[in-house]
Order: structure tokens, then sequence, then C-alpha cells
């Protein structure tokens, strides 16, 4: 699995981030992203798509394969990006609260600890749907791994619901454009792959 393995804070701080928006609760003395000189239209281009990339730790050939399918489906090719994007599998556990960062998501996910609809899925960039219920597998739940996930739920989203005890949660909807909870141009991806 693929993934950026560098400096995390520094690399937010440069696309002008939150460490907030990727789950790490550090504060900074630094302005994100100030101080830096003017970008052409190119470079904003570029540097939105590669905070989209940042943000949901994915490579450039898995985000233009993702775009691809957005750009395919009816409907406006920017808002359909991010709703494939937050119906990726890692997300989806990340936004339900399961884990604290997107990155601990695909570990657990990749280890095994998830069911959905019952099956096991062990793949990160898999694509939910509305009505899909992930459950964590009853031998995850006797390890203990995920024992501080029933005292506080983190980043819970309002298109997914979540039942603690049973330690299982489900896509109600469809994530819309305004349930995206960092600053995002996708119009400006568009753009990009227009050229």
């Amino acid at each position: 699995m693929a993934r950026y393995k560098g400096p995390v804070l520094k690399r937010a701080r440069a696309l002008g981030l939150a460490p907030q928006v990727l789950g790490i609760n550090k504060k900074s003395n630094k302005n994100p992203g100030k101080g830096k000189n003017k970008l052409s239209e190119y470079g904003l281009q570029l540097k939105e798509k590669q905070k989209a990339k940042f943000v949901y730790g994915i490579l450039e050939k898995q985000f233009r394969k993702v775009y691809k399918t957005a750009e395919k489906m009816s409907g406006i090719t920017g808002e359909n990006l991010l709703q494939l994007l937050e119906l990726r599998f890692d997300n989806v556990v990340y936004r339900m609260g399961f884990a604290k960062t997107r990155n601990e998501a695909k570990q657990l996910i990749s280890h095994g600890h998830f069911l959905v609809n019952g099956s096991k899925v062990d793949i990160p960039s898999y694509r939910l749907a509305q009505g899909d219920v992930i459950t964590v597998r009853e031998k995850s739940r006797r390890n203990g791994i995920f024992k501080y996930t029933e005292d506080k739920v983190w980043n819970q989203a309002k298109w997914v619901s979540v039942d603690t005890e049973k330690l299982e949660g489900k896509v109600e909807s469809n994530p819309n454009r305004e349930d995206i909870d960092f600053e995002i141009n996708e119009q400006l991806i568009v753009e990009l792959y227009s050229r």
C-alpha cells in the first residue's frame, strides 16, 4: 500500500490545511500557507489537486482513476469527485469515528478488522454506497482495539450513523458538498484535468 510517509504537519502547512482536518490535534504557531509567492493559474490548480490527494491519503494513479469515474457520472464532476472520495471505505471508517486519522483507518481495514454488510473487506479504497453497514469484527472487539471508541466518537459526519455499543455504523445518505470539512475548490481540479 503506497502512501505519503513524509512530514505531515509541514506538508499540511504548505497546502494551507489546518492539522485538525487530518485528525491531528496539534497546534502550530505558524500561519498555514502564508508568505508564499503568488501562484500562477496552473499552480493554484495543482495545489488544490495536491490538497485533495494529501487529505484523502491517495497517490496520483488512484486519484486519476477516481476522477475518471467522477467524470462519467451524471451531475457536476467536481462534486462527484468529492463524493467518491468521501465514500471510500477508509474515509467512512474515519468519519464514523472508529479511527482518529485516515491513515489509522487504512491500517485497521488492511488488518481485516471490519465487515461490510456481513462480509470481510480489507481494501481501503473499496467504494461504499448508501445503506451499507460497517461492523467491527467480533474477534477485533475481544482484542480491545476499539475499547476507546465506545467512550468517544471523534469525527462523526452527518451522513453516517454510529451505534457505539454494537460498534457498527451505517451510511445513511450520500455526502453533499456542504459535508466537506476543509476548504477546497474542486472546480480547479476539474480545470486541471481538462487541460
